[in-house]
């Protein structure tokens, strides 16, 4: 993400004038070519969910826990009895049962699922949001073309949500917070999603504003001209396009008082639930990458009551999202990912809850460029080990680039000189869910 520490270190105090505070979320590109054919939204689960509970039941074995499940709308497909809205949708779905990973610990899994890579050495990777936005995204248009909607904003010293060596330009816009450990529920939540800072002062009128951001602008060019460096050029890119979106209509896409109360309500009054209402709003307006982020996975103890307030949460947001996606003719060119950093343990605890587990768990692609109605992969009777189409972070994130018409062994240039593919030549996409 780029910040104010970022932006001091690259443009210096002089330039730390008071539009700084919000046009530096800006750096990265606009994005609403009409030309575009696909859109991704990731809805990132913090904490690691029970895919046990949800999308591969053990019912009868001990590790199985109290669930039951329900058949979707594809014959032998079943998913948890808690997200009944969703099992509506298995046709538009595959459950992908073979997810093996390596990292247990939040930080290095967290960096693993959304770059692909283990956080060491000097190569600063990039989030696959900056890498999927950068392929089909546009530098032109008005909206960002990432946006990360109640991100939990605690900088670890891997950052996963850094765009890395592909720069400011490439990194979200971040929209609201979230906390940790619980999903935030309550009335008037969608007032926490908005841009901060992108009227006017009310004290300043467009005359003057256009002034000072035409002064901004020339004190941002000189200071880029004599100091030429992809990053002073990030931030001369980025003033332009946060000017441009103060003027467009573009913006009114944050703006959720444009949404009735009733409309609202049916994605459920949480935090999350209303992310995904925001989601549809920027990938209608063309926004290529948003992800939505839901807390309150890190089920160590008491696993099953959250789980299950978490799912209601999930399945009305989630849920409603597909409903309008489907009415609006979005839902078959919008790609929907839904993870965590790792599954949780078969075997539950002394607490009733489940601990980290990256051996064996699910992940969910639905919409746009998948096959659904698929399950892939299978666990064993008791959860503990996967058993056929094994599936690692890589695998998962070709198939994601495959499903997007994207080129996952396309090259970027890294910070060290060095080309690196968007996604490692060892993957091995799941073919048979990409359409």
């Amino acid at each position: 993400m780029f910040n104010r520490r970022h932006f001091l270190r690259a443009a210096g105090a002089s330039l730390a004038v008071s539009a700084s505070g919000w046009l530096a979320p800006f750096a990265n590109a606009a994005a609403a070519d009409p030309k575009r054919k696909r859109s991704c939204i990731l809805l990132w689960m913090n904490g690691g969910p029970s895919t046990i509970d949800l999308w591969d039941l053990k019912p009868g074995h001990e590790n199985g826990g109290p669930f039951k499940e329900i058949q979707t709308n594809v014959p032998g497909m079943k998913i948890s009895e808690h997200l009944p809205t969703l099992a509506k949708f298995g046709d538009k779905m595959a459950i992908l049962r073979g997810m093996s990973t390596k990292e247990g610990d939040h930080e290095r899994a967290s960096f693993q699922m959304k770059t692909g890579q283990l956080p060491m050495g000097p190569i600063n990777y990039p989030n696959i949001g900056s890498l999927i936005s950068k392929e089909i995204g546009s530098s032109t248009a008005e909206l960002p073309n990432f946006v990360s909607i109640a991100s939990r904003r605690i900088f670890f010293l891997n950052d996963p949500a850094s765009p890395g060596f592909l720069g400011p330009n490439y990194a979200p816009l971040m929209v609201g917070t979230s906390n940790a450990f619980n999903e935030p529920s309550g009335d008037k939540l969608w007032e926490q999603l908005k841009v901060e800072n992108l009227e006017r002062p009310k004290s300043v009128d467009a005359k003057h504003g256009d002034s000072r951001l035409s002064l901004l602008r020339d004190m941002q060019e000189d200071f880029a001209g004599g100091r030429p460096t992809a990053i002073s050029d990030s931030h001369v890119a980025a003033y332009d396009r946060a000017a441009r979106l103060m003027t467009s209509n573009a913006a009114e896409a944050f703006d959720m008082t444009k949404e009735k109360p009733a409309d609202r309500d049916r994605y459920g009054k949480s935090l999350f639930g209303q992310g995904c209402l925001l989601a549809r709003r920027l990938v209608e307006k063309g926004v290529p990458f948003v992800e939505v982020t839901m807390s309150g996975w890190d089920t160590h103890g008491n696993n099953f009551d959250f789980v299950k307030k978490n799912s209601e949460h999930l399945d009305k947001g989630w849920g409603q999202l597909m409903i309008d996606l489907k009415e609006r003719g979005l839902l078959d060119s919008t790609l929907i990912v839904w993870m965590g950093e790792f599954g949780r343990t078969p075997r539950i605890n002394g607490g009733n809850g489940r601990d980290h587990y990256p051996n064996a768990w699910a992940t969910v692609l639905a919409g746009g460029g998948i096959k659904g109605g698929q399950v892939i992969g299978k666990t064993s009777k008791d959860g503990t080990t996967v058993e056929d189409r094994k599936t690692n972070t890589n695998d998962l994130l070709a198939t994601v680039c495959g499903a997007l018409g994207i080129d996952h062994e396309k090259q970027n240039m890294s910070n060290v000189g060095r080309p690196i593919r968007i996604v490692d030549k060892s993957a091995q996409p799941v073919t048979e869910v990409v359409s």
